[in-house]
């Protein structure tokens, strides 16, 4: 049964990507609709990261010796200076490790 619903969403995330990305299907979308697609990822991050951050087993973490926290701040502000993605990434893990080691 769980195979059926696996097929399932994959061809419904297959068929929604195939429209909006194959060239040929007449597809117009509004200009205000376009613009705001540009914010679904950074929203998308936000909801997926935000829990992480704040929350542990359903408690709010201490801010002040959150290492998530600080993590996540760090992480963008090496962003705002650093343009390339992988060094960025590679660059917030090593201080959230840092952070992680000695704050705990």
């Amino acid at each position: 049964m769980s195979w059926i619903m696996i097929l399932t969403l994959a061809s419904i995330v297959f068929f929604n990507r195939y429209v909006f990305l194959e060239p040929n299907v007449p597809l117009k979308i509004p200009e205000i609709i376009n613009k705001a697609l540009k914010y679904s990822a950074p929203c998308l991050l936000t909801a997926i990261c935000g829990p992480i951050i704040l929350m542990d087993h359903g408690v709010v973490r201490a801010f002040p010796l959150n290492p998530y926290f600080l993590g996540a701040i760090f992480s963008v502000i090496i962003s705002l200076f650093v343009r390339n993605i992988v060094t960025a990434v590679l660059l917030s893990l090593a201080v959230f490790y840092l952070i992680n080691h000695f704050v705990q």
